[in-house]
C-alpha cells in the first residue's frame, strides 16, 4: 500500500518535469547528407554515450531521489483540545467553567491541528518541486551531452 502511495505522489511530483522534458527534446538534422539509417545509428550511439556521461536516462521512468515527506495528517485536535479545556475549566470554574473550557479548548485544538496539517502539505509541495527540479536539471545535462555528441558526428542539433 505504501508503495502505491509513494508511486502516486512521485507521478504527480514529476509530471511537471516530464512536461518540461518533452518540450526540451532536441531536433536533429543530417547536415552532411547522412542517411536515415546512419542517423538512427548515430542517435543511438549518442544516447548511450550521453546516458553514461551524465547518469541520466531519458527512457527510464522518473524516480525520486529522496523519499517523500510523511503524508499523515493529524486528526482529533478539536476533541483533544475540548477535553483538555473541559477538564481545566471544570477544575477552575465548576460546571459552567467546564462548558467554556470545552469550547475554548476545542477551538484551540482545531486551530493547532489545522496549522500542523498546512505545514505537512507545504513540505509535500516543496518536496515535489525539488524532485521536479532535479529531474529537469538531469534532463538538461543529458540533452547538452547528447547534442554535443551528435554535433561531433556532423549533425545540426537544435
Amino acid at each position: 500500500m505504501k508503495h502505491v502511495i509513494i508511486s502516486s505522489v512521485l507521478t504527480v511530483a514529476l509530471s511537471g518535469a516530464i512536461n518540461v522534458s518533452v518540450a526540451s527534446d532536441v531536433i536533429v538534422f543530417p547536415a552532411k547528407g547522412q542517411s536515415n539509417e546512419q542517423m538512427e545509428k548515430d542517435k543511438y550511439a549518442c544516447y548511450g554515450w550521453a546516458k553514461k556521461e551524465t547518469g541520466f536516462d531519458p527512457m527510464a521512468a522518473p524516480k525520486a531521489s529522496t523519499p517523500p515527506p510523511s503524508q499523515t495528517k493529524q486528526k482529533g485536535g478539536v476533541a483533544r483540545g475540548g477535553v483538555g479545556g473541559a477538564v481545566v475549566g471544570g477544575i477552575v470554574g465548576g460546571s459552567s467553567g467546564a462548558k467554556k473550557g470545552l469550547a475554548a479548548g476545542g477551538l484551540l485544538g482545531g486551530a493547532k491541528q489545522g496549522s500542523a496539517n498546512k505545514k505537512t502539505e507545504q513540505k509535500s509541495k516543496e518536496w515535489e518541486q525539488q524532485e521536479a527540479n532535479k529531474y529537469a536539471q538531469g534532463r538538461s545535462k543529458y540533452n547538452r551531452a547528447y547534442s554535443a555528441c551528435l554535433e561531433g558526428k556532423d549533425y545540426t542539433v537544435k
